[in-house]
């Protein structure tokens, strides 16, 4: 495959979601940094860009509850400038350029010429929750992208269905991805919108 025209997609692989003291913990989720950290060094590797996907929020968050549903609220998490907002180890992406949702940038072209990009969000779904994704997105001009990251069924979910509209090939690694309990699964719908799921040794195999 020509890696000029694929796009890895982190995200929100932070420590509040990763770690068991996080404050919004995935179950499990730690048991994945391994994987993750071979999908970062093939990515340095074979040079192939990073798009990283980060929760940013501020009190006043529309996601944010004292009384949270766990479906469409949650408790304080990824909370701005804290240590919880910050990436675990294994996916840190170095040298990055940083788009946060709450500020203005005049040309965005310019300005993605490193191959790690930070997306900052404050919504579940990356396209909604910072106004650069869609040009960001376009100017990568990617033909395949590949997933991983957590929540299967929340922003992963939103993630997967958002890039199945906007190009040509998304594939989701299996043993790379982590589900919140409660919530029902995508992975129908994925498959409806030809979306493929591969474990990271095939993505190995169709990167040679």
């Amino acid at each position: 495959m020509n890696t000029s025209q694929i796009i890895f997609w982190n995200v929100d692989t932070q420590i509040d979601f990763v770690e068991p003291e996080g404050k919004l913990y995935v179950s499990g989720a730690e048991l994945l940094k391994p994987v993750w950290g071979k999908i970062t060094e093939l990515a340095a590797k074979q040079n192939i860009g990073v798009v990283n996907t980060a929760d940013y929020h501020y009190k006043n968050s529309a996601e944010l509850s004292a009384a949270p549903d766990f479906v469409s609220t949650f408790p304080e998490h990824c909370m701005a400038t804290t240590s919880g907002a910050e990436y675990v180890r294994e996916t840190l992406p170095s040298d990055a350029v940083v788009f946060d949702w709450d500020k203005e940038y005049l040309n965005v072209k310019e300005l993605i010429t490193k191959r790690n990009i930070v997306i900052r969000k404050d919504a579940f779904d990356v396209f909604a929750g910072n106004p650069y994704t869609e040009l960001i997105l376009k100017n990568l001009s990617p033909k395949t992208v590949v997933v991983y990251g957590v929540t299967t069924n929340v922003c992963v979910n939103d993630a997967v269905v958002g890039l199945a509209k906007r190009v040509d090939k998304v594939y989701v690694i299996e043993d790379a991805i982590k589900e919140l309990p409660n919530i029902p699964l995508p992975f129908e719908n994925w498959k409806k919108l030809g979306v493929k799921m591969i474990e990271f040794e095939e993505l190995v195999g169709i990167l040679e």
